[in-house]
């Protein structure tokens, strides 16, 4: 029986991938276009990372260059501005999963486990007022891996009874790695994984019966 569901934030809960993308288009200005537009192609494939991570390949993988944790930090900070500028606007939320949210938080553990800077996606979640509905909301810097560790051992969640809906490999590779079933959403090539959800509305009866 499944009793705890670990939900990522972008592209289950929010459809934020075109407004993230603009963020490190912005805060890359400056910068040659096309390494840009290798890191949004970096991006888009790892939506599970931290920006952290992203801002340090962009430098270190694409640019040959070092940054100090110091600079990181201050795009990190310059994309956050951006982010809650633009993703409070309700139009973002992807009615399909937020309606099972709503609807069931009661009869599951919901928690937010994202690559989103952590103060910023509880920010976003009060605006949006959906914190309501997850008994934790946490983000980056701390690697998903160890975000959903860590709630697993806090409150001593038995992993035959937990699930990670996520859209991207990072994602699968954090429910791998803590021994929980992985379901993929919003993004095709996950359904090579087996588990995937069409839709929310199918996926509530599935789980019924697990």
């Amino acid at each position: 029986m499944i009793k705890t569901i670990f939900f990522d934030f972008d592209g289950v809960i929010l459809d934020s991938m075109p407004i993230r993308d603009y963020g490190f288009r912005k805060i890359f200005k400056n910068y040659d276009k096309n390494l840009v537009e290798k890191l949004i192609k970096y991006h888009r494939y790892n939506a599970g990372l931290s920006r952290f991570h992203k801002i340090k390949y962009f430098y270190n993988e694409l640019l040959k260059t070092k940054i100090n944790e110091e600079e990181i930090q201050k795009y990190a900070d310059n994309f956050s501005q951006i982010m809650k500028k633009e993703l409070v606007n309700k139009r973002y939320i992807i009615q399909d999963s937020v309606e099972f949210i709503k609807n069931n938080f009661k009869k599951y553990n919901f928690h937010i486990v994202s690559g989103s800077e952590e103060k910023e996606l509880q920010y976003l979640c009060k605006m949006l007022e959906i914190d309501i509905y997850f008994k934790t909301i946490n983000g980056s810097p701390i690697h998903k891996n160890d975000l959903v560790k860590n709630i697993l051992k806090q409150f001593n969640y038995n992993t035959n009874e937990c699930i990670l809906i996520g859209d991207s490999i990072n994602d699968y590779e954090a429910a791998k790695i803590n021994n929980i079933t992985f379901y993929g959403y919003n993004n095709n090539d996950l359904i090579q994984f087996n588990n995937y959800i069409f839709n929310f509305k199918v996926f509530k009866f599935l789980i019924k019966n697990k």
